[in-house]
């Protein structure tokens, strides 16, 4: 038995990868430069990862423009001014809307892990995007010969590939980003929405047999993007009860941003199952502060007298920055927060009497 520790997935990009990417963005850099640096950023991140301590390692999402659109970067049929993700500070993140079918992934997430794979032989966690999030995709008015019903069968088609890819290529586990699930809510209280998002991503996820699940995630969070969220203020008791129902074997759940961690991790504790690990966060991504191992230790055991240890583990309450263009936390901040969890984790599983996950 151990408590197993996990960073959630993206990593600030280097000032010199910024650059580039603006200066792709402007045609004065061609693919091949970028890639390069790209590359160089994702080998940096893994080398900074295990020099962390890091039992399992991520890419940092070096080569992704976000973590909601990388598969259609670049896809035709896409129109701008789709559905729109409001933050609590006043900016706005808007995903384009499709335009025609039939639907496909341009890219697909097994790219990053076997890129990342070149650089390290450590166990590699993969995130990819949740169904339930591109589902967003399709406009309210139907698209002339696709029917939304025809794309939402194409779009759990492409999201089951995506996350069977990624299981060829070994990753250690791969976790599906479900941040749209607590927004559902603000955006539709009655809970449909919500519903729907559960239904689909279920679609997808009971393809899958035991032991596949057993390496499968999902991540719920209120949004961290420019030091801000979308939905902190909706009542995690409306999403929790129908997050647990997902197929998946491990979930991921931001708490160290929550104003009554108590609270929550009672709500946790009625919603656990045999064969399932619950990750909690320990480390708030848009706080400027870096947590002391000890206030680590201390949250994770506050978690440990709601969830068997045998069912528990640690992460970062969400990604350091989701988006390519998120300035708002440095490259060593976020290493500095990544520190901190995995030697507070250390601490309270001695505390515990049972050994830190090392692999």
């Amino acid at each position: 038995m151990s408590i197993p520790t996990e960073p959630i997935g993206s990593i600030p990009r280097p000032r010199e990868l910024r650059q580039a990417l603006s200066e792709h963005a402007q045609g004065t850099l061609d693919d091949k430069e970028l890639t390069a640096l790209q590359q160089r950023a994702t080998a940096d991140t893994l080398d900074r990862l295990a020099a962390a301590g890091c039992p399992v390692l991520v890419d940092g999402e070096q080569a992704k423009p976000s973590f909601a659109t990388y598969p259609i970067a670049g896809l035709a049929g896409l129109a701008p001014h789709g559905a729109a993700i409001p933050f609590a500070d006043g900016h706005v993140r808007q995903l384009p809307h499709l335009t025609e079918g039939p639907f496909r992934y341009r890219i697909r997430a097994e790219s990053y892990l076997r890129d990342a794979r070149q650089h390290t032989d450590r166990p590699l966690k993969q995130a990819v995007i949740a169904p339930s999030a591109l589902s967003l995709l399709y406009p309210p008015e139907p698209i002339a010969g696709y029917s939304r019903e025809a794309f939402l069968s194409d779009l759990a088609d492409e999201a089951e590939a995506d996350i069977r890819g990624c299981l060829e290529a070994g990753a250690h586990v791969v976790q599906l980003d479900f941040t749209e699930g607590r927004l559902s809510l603000k955006l539709d209280p009655s809970g449909a929405l919500l519903d729907d998002f559960i239904d689909l991503n279920n679609e997808v996820l009971g393809r899958f047999d035991a032991t596949e699940r057993a390496r499968l995630g999902v991540h719920t969070c209120p949004g961290g993007d420019h030091d801000s969220t979308h939905s902190l203020d909706v009542d995690y008791a409306g999403l929790l009860p129908k997050l647990f129902q997902l197929k998946a074997g491990n979930f991921y759940v931001q708490l160290a941003s929550e104003a009554d961690p108590e609270r929550v991790l009672a709500i946790i504790a009625e919603q656990l199952r045999p064969g399932i690990r619950v990750f909690v966060g320990v480390t708030d991504p848009i706080d400027p502060r870096v947590e002391t191992a000890e206030e680590v230790r201390d949250r994770v055991l506050r978690a440990a007298r709601h969830i068997p240890v045998d069912q528990l583990g640690t992460c970062d309450d969400c990604g350091f920055s989701p988006f390519a263009d998120d300035t708002s936390t440095s490259r060593d901040l976020a290493f500095a927060k990544i520190e901190a969890r995995v030697r507070g984790t250390a601490l309270a599983a001695a505390e515990l009497g049972v050994p830190v996950d090392a692999r």
